[in-house]
């Protein structure tokens, strides 16, 4: 029987980037002789908050838990928000209740897109940012209530565990330990503030003790500010970094900048029993309905949850579907035939998926792979 697929389009762009995602997984199983995944949808996020008054559609949370992973196209719209000014966000609750806790961001340059760094080296950037997703300084926007609200003072909590901070960090070094065995650089480090926070250092810790079970993995610290300034001098130096919630919410994105921007920035929220696949950009109201969207950062995530379904499953033709559109990515990059607005090309959603889509089903590349 395929896996149960949850699947979330949300709002704005993210429901033509999640169209597109789901059509490319499609031809991509079918190119390698595996059967469709079976989909559940379900309505979530700002246009239907604005509709019900909920953020999501009743059971929705549960049935989403009860599949096998779980696509998110985007969800938010700056018009619509609650009544205390924060943004409709059900998947922050989704985090938290599932316990998805290593927020996974590939950071990865890909031909011919232009980037902001002069040095050459900047086409060598291969890293990848862990994110904790449940904890830190968004454990209060998690779930509303828990933040300490009064008309003189608002109080945020950052919290730390050594139980998801011990996962957290085992699940980098294994990360890092699978990348050294196709030729990455098999290093871990730990970016944090721990020479101003007694949480970042309690997180640091950690850290250090879950190395000592890696030893054959570099392991290191960066505070977050240094690292700020490393991801613009020298980011092709870095392989693995593990952070806090907010510092990795900023990192990232500085660091999809440093590849092209948000539309090649693909994210997997992943925990013990269940894992979540978004693109990391928002819903980009300025844009809807234009076929503007790039949908490089959801298809890429795509991939991502076809590797999970790999893993979970031990279905070895999802590993070789996600490699397909991975592998139809950087030959549309290199060879000239995938040109998004986003990067001043002619090429808008529709097109890109088109070509992507001839990619993924020629036979130079489809009859390489096989089916099992």
């Amino acid at each position: 029987m395929s896996p149960h697929i949850s699947i979330i389009k949300g709002d704005g762009i993210g429901i033509d980037v999640a169209d597109a995602t789901l059509f490319l997984i499609e031809r991509a199983l079918g190119a390698v002789a595996a059967a469709p995944l079976t989909m559940r949808f379900i309505e979530a996020g700002a246009g239907y908050f604005a509709e019900t008054g909920k953020d999501i559609e009743p059971g929705g949370e549960v049935a989403a838990g009860k599949s096998d992973a779980i696509f998110l196209g985007a969800i938010g719209l700056p018009s619509i928000r609650h009544d205390d000014g924060t943004e409709i966000s059900p998947h922050l609750r989704l985090r938290d209740m599932y316990g998805l806790y290593a927020g996974v961001r590939p950071i990865k340059a890909y031909p011919n897109i232009p980037g902001p760094l002069a040095d050459a080296r900047g086409q060598d950037i291969d890293m990848v940012i862990i994110r904790e997703s449940t904890e830190g300084l968004f454990y209060s926007a998690a779930v509303h209530g828990r933040s300490e609200v009064s008309p003189n003072e608002v109080r945020e909590t950052m919290l730390i565990t050594r139980d998801v901070s011990e996962r957290l960090h085992d699940f980098a070094f294994r990360l890092a330990a699978r990348r050294k065995d196709q030729g990455g650089k098999g290093r871990v480090t730990c970016v944090d503030k721990a020479n101003v926070f007694t949480a970042m250092a309690f997180f640091r810790e950690i850290f250090d003790n879950i190395a000592t079970n890696h030893p054959a993995i570099t392991a290191d610290h960066c505070y977050v500010d240094a690292m700020a300034l490393t991801m613009v001098r020298n980011p092709w130096d870095l392989d693995v970094l593990v952070t806090e919630n907010m510092f990795g919410d900023i990192l990232s994105d500085l660091a999809g900048g440093l590849v092209g921007g948000m539309g090649m920035a693909a994210c997997g929220e992943i925990g013990d029993e269940i894992g979540l696949f978004q693109p990391a950009h928002g819903s980009a109201p300025d844009i809807i309905g234009q076929d503007k969207a790039n949908p490089l950062a959801a298809i890429l995530s795509g991939a991502m949850m076809l590797d999970y379904l790999a893993e979970t499953t031990g279905a070895k033709y999802y590993d070789k579907a996600a490699d397909l559109i991975h592998r139809a990515v950087e030959t549309g990059f290199n060879d000239n035939l995938i040109r998004p607005v986003e990067f001043g090309g002619d090429m808008g959603t529709k097109s890109v998926v088109a070509a992507l889509d001839q990619l993924i089903t020629a036979p130079k590349i489809a009859n390489s792979q096989g089916g099992s």
